[in-house]
């Protein structure tokens, strides 16, 4: 039985881990990528895939709004999302997704939930079918393990590697598929493919992806400068006092965090 995949994330490199990843298992065929949410509906209603692996934070729609629209327009395709984001698990199943994947993704993690949909599949059992105890506590014990993050990264600074705490980043930016981060001291290269992967070695609470490009500590901000369309631009507390823009999808978070 070949499992017909469609993956969804806004991020390119993202996308094309995944599918490398699922590339080494038998009986795979990635149908489609999607780079927003809109996408990840239109294509998921024209292909009907078994499979969609979804981010939750994508442009134009979330991974949850994917979720629900995929739900009221009754398509068929078992729903399991991938992100560097811990907190949502819960959240996941109540939109009758069937696993929740953490990234980086383990390669012997994807295999379970690979092998699981194909013998959901395989039987026929419906996508609106109501999650198992069992898998739900082994779904919580997944999540509970990988959510220690780490107080230190190592940053690679010409041929050598620094270690920095993680409270000392200001901002991560990815540039040409590059990932600097500036820390109080400090500027080196991340090891991380994208910036959701280090996002996921980050405390999400203090660390946010406030542009697709853009990764800040939200307590490394100086200053909160206007911008057009009633964007924002965030003024850093490096050294040269970076600009980094807020994307309009997290303009509101910022608002509400900030009561501006």
């Amino acid at each position: 039985m070949t499992l017909r995949v469609l993956i969804a994330d806004d991020e390119q490199l993202a996308r094309n881990e995944l599918r490398f990843q699922l590339e080494r298992f038998d009986g795979i065929d990635v149908v489609d990528q999607a780079a927003n949410g809109p996408e990840a509906v239109t294509l998921a209603e024209t292909l009907v895939p078994d499979l969609v692996l979804l981010d939750i934070q994508m442009p134009g729609l979330t991974g949850f709004e994917v979720a629900r629209q995929l739900l009221e327009r009754k398509v068929s395709s078992h729903v399991v999302f991938v992100t560097a984001f811990d907190q949502y698990a819960i959240e996941a199943f109540e939109v009758n997704a069937i696993d929740y994947l953490l990234k980086p993704v383990e390669s012997a993690r994807l295999s379970q939930t690979i092998q699981r949909v194909q013998r959901l599949v395989a039987s026929g059992s419906p996508t609106d079918g109501a999650i198992t105890e069992n898998a739900l506590e082994q779904m919580v014990r997944y999540v509970a393990e990988r959510k220690n993050h780490r107080r230190r990264l190592a940053l690679k600074m010409n041929e050598s590697f620094l270690l920095v705490q993680t409270e000392d980043i200001v901002y991560a930016s990815l540039v040409d598929e590059v990932i600097t981060v500036v820390t109080t001291a400090v500027t080196g290269t991340s090891n991380c493919r994208t910036l959701d992967e280090l996002h996921s070695h980050l405390d999400p609470a203090v660390f946010w992806r406030v542009h697709r490009s853009h990764l800040v500590n939200i307590n490394k901000v100086k200053e909160i400068v206007p911008w057009v369309s009633r964007n924002y631009m965030l003024r850093m507390q490096d050294e040269k006092g970076a600009e980094i823009p807020v994307s309009r999808a997290q303009t509101k978070r910022l608002r509400e965090h900030l009561s501006l």
